[in-house]
């Protein structure tokens, strides 16, 4: 974890960077992957429901996802269970994937207000690089300001594609705030000493709370908040 306390959404702080989650974030896709994971798991006649997969692996890499399944079934899911998901996602991703209510406009006002943003994903590139055609969102991302954990072979909740992404810019964590929507995510951000925003409209709040951690429903809220960040940085 970063030694600097996150001050990004400070009055006495300087926000720099936004750092986006894509899966649950930008693009809904967590619905179509964890039916996907679910069939699979199914198919090795692991009794896992559509729902309950949702529950329990929405934001968790595949890895982490056949570890688990592993240890708790004690089958052997083989070693390219992970390659050929992936194969399955992107064409799955390529034909389902839909934007999150309120991304694209959501986008389009960070952008006016001179914030730089990049992505921070457990996705593959190959797999945001089709939900983003899909939805129209190339514009908004070009690929040196997509990370994706998955393909750094560090996955969230290590928070390194955070960090990357605040190298890659030139700015402190400290001065970064990521958009998450997951318990993994959020643990992530508050390893790599940033602040952060909770994309969830109902449920519980993650274990781990700090000061830093705020929560908005809707993405309509995220660019407001963001503005007033930013006017009180500047008093």
């Amino acid at each position: 974890m970063s030694d600097t306390r996150p001050s990004a959404l400070c009055a006495s702080g300087q926000l720099r960077l936004v750092i986006f989650d894509c899966d649950g974030v930008l693009i809904d896709s967590e619905g179509p992957s964890c039916r996907l994971v679910a069939s699979a798991a199914r198919d090795h006649g692991i009794a896992l429901s559509d729902d309950e997969a949702l529950h329990r692996f929405a934001g968790k890499a595949l890895g982490q996802v056949k570890r688990e399944l592993e240890a708790e079934t004690g089958l052997d899911l083989g070693d390219d269970y992970v390659a050929i998901m992936q194969n399955r996602l992107v064409d799955l991703m390529r034909d389902e994937a839909a934007p999150i209510e309120g991304a694209a406009a959501m986008l389009s006002a960070v952008q006016a207000l001179g914030l730089p943003f990049r992505v921070g994903s457990n996705s593959s590139w190959p797999e945001m690089e089709v939900k983003f055609a899909r939805v129209g969102f190339e514009p908004f991302f070009p690929k040196e300001r997509v990370h994706s954990a998955r393909d750094m072979m560090r996955p969230k909740p290590d928070p390194y594609v955070f960090l990357h992404a605040a190298e890659q810019e030139g700015v402190a964590p400290s001065a970064c705030v990521v958009i998450e929507d997951s318990d993994t995510g959020v643990q992530a951000a508050h390893d790599a000493g940033m602040a952060c925003i909770l994309l969830r409209a109902e449920g519980p709040s993650p274990a781990l709370d700090w000061p830093e951690l705020r929560r908005i429903a809707h993405l309509d809220e995220l660019a407001p908040m963001l503005a007033s960040v930013m006017e009180e940085q500047n008093r």
